[in-house]
């Protein structure tokens, strides 16, 4: 008889909320994986991995850069995450340019110089020790090639989470953090991310402040019900 732990549950449960809301998701994020793509620069035939894919983005947009011959790899702690990430892959006929593993940005099981570029979509934020965790991405990452983050500005900017932050702190006000918690916004402040990045042992780094809109195709109490579940 197999049990299934605590920790299994709440993996399935937060991947059945990401999958249930996949395509608009990728809508509303696009912008940034473009970005991601084009710091990462990206072609057909390049291998890539995509740290704390989740149920598989941008890995998936990924793969319909480097096909036909190229591979994007996924990874990400969460069960339950990986196993949507492959049933979108196998559903949008990837399977041969997407492979997807549980693993963590802590202990990459890749040999080392094994991908031309390697991204993160708010991932780095929520790493534990994000210099530990740089220095391993660099390992597999291949000489001069790049790597790339993307991260949340400050909270008062970004309305996408501003708005619904501010409408619950009024009922149910949050504890402050400790300094460098993991957090969405725990690189909001200019540099804070190149200091990682610089301590990790990267070269030329860089970062830019990227604008865009995040639209959803349906109604205010929808769009609701959609951050309840994200």
């Amino acid at each position: 008889m197999k049990f299934r732990t605590r920790k299994d549950l709440r993996s399935e449960d937060t991947a059945a909320y990401w999958e249930k809301h996949r395509a608009t998701i990728r809508g509303m994020f696009h912008p940034v994986t473009e970005a991601l793509i084009d710091e990462a620069r990206i072609g057909p035939g390049d291998a890539v991995l995509d740290v704390a894919t989740g149920s598989g983005e941008p890995a998936l947009s990924i793969a319909e850069v480097i096909q036909p011959a190229g591979l994007v790899v996924g990874i990400d702690p969460l069960p339950g995450m990986i196993a949507a990430a492959e049933r979108a892959a196998t559903d949008r006929h990837f399977s041969g340019n997407a492979r997807f593993e549980v693993a963590s940005a802590d202990r990459v099981p890749f040999e080392a110089d094994r991908f031309d570029a390697v991204v993160s979509r708010f991932g780095i934020m929520f790493f534990p020790s994000p210099v530990e965790c740089v220095r391993e991405l660099l390992r597999v990452l291949k000489p001069n090639r790049p790597i790339a983050f993307a991260v949340w500005g400050y909270l008062e900017r970004n309305p996408f989470h501003h708005v619904l932050a501010h409408v619950v702190d009024r009922y149910f006000p949050r504890d402050p953090l400790p300094p460098d918690a993991p957090d969405p916004f725990r690189f909001a402040e200019p540099g804070k991310l190149l200091s990682v990045l610089n301590a990790a042992g990267a070269a030329q780094t860089s970062e830019r402040l990227l604008q865009f809109n995040i639209e959803v195709p349906f109604a205010g109490e929808d769009f609701w019900a959609l951050r309840l579940d994200m």
